[in-house]
């Protein structure tokens, strides 16, 4: 797949299932991440791969939040499984430095264009994924798990796999709703 065609084609799919990638495919989708653009060399980002019991961890760690946090009985019921909805989960994580000249955002953007090229990288090679965000990624247990400080952030839960069935393509947009151009 060209790399235009993959840009123009990314779609989000829900519905994940053995294998993950693993070995080599592994590889490149990690260092896809580390590949997203960084002002000031900070490298913001860091990532957890959950994969088999860590999965499990997760799951344990959702539990124990919803339990203490404000979810309702379903939400507390299904914390357990929601890892378990693919063979891999990586948690993307903005690890901030204070610098003059990059400013929060721009670091949890640098991490979020890190989830974005893994993504990128997975489809290219054959796997699927979905980016999910939801409480658990504010949730300041599920943060403490990770070992975050106030100002860090967990840009979402890439969730990857091979596709259970085909998605069917989004529609394209109209670029004239959503970008103006000054001359």
């Amino acid at each position: 797949m060209d790399a235009l065609s993959l840009l123009l084609n990314r779609h989000s799919q829900p519905r994940l299932v053995a294998p993950a990638p693993e070995g080599e495919a592994l590889e490149n989708i990690l260092q896809a991440a580390l590949r997203a653009p960084d002002h000031g060399m900070l490298t913001p980002w860091r990532y957890v791969v959950c994969r088999g019991e860590g999965l499990t961890r997760l799951g344990e760690v959702y539990a124990q939040a919803a339990q203490q946090g404000d979810y309702t009985e379903r939400d507390i019921s299904r914390a357990p499984t929601l890892p378990l909805r693919a063979p891999m989960v990586i948690v993307a994580i903005s690890s901030y430095t204070e610098h003059q000249k990059v400013p929060w955002v721009e670091q949890v953007a640098s991490a979020a264009c890190g989830v974005h090229a893994m993504q990128l990288a997975a489809l290219a090679q054959g796997y699927a994924g979905i980016w999910r965000t939801g409480p658990y990624a504010r949730d300041p247990l599920v943060k403490a798990a990770f070992d975050l400080r106030d100002e860090d952030e967990i840009v979402g839960f890439l969730y990857l796999g091979t596709a259970e069935y085909e998605t069917s393509a989004k529609p394209a947009r109209n670029i004239a709703d959503f970008v103006s151009f000054w001359q």
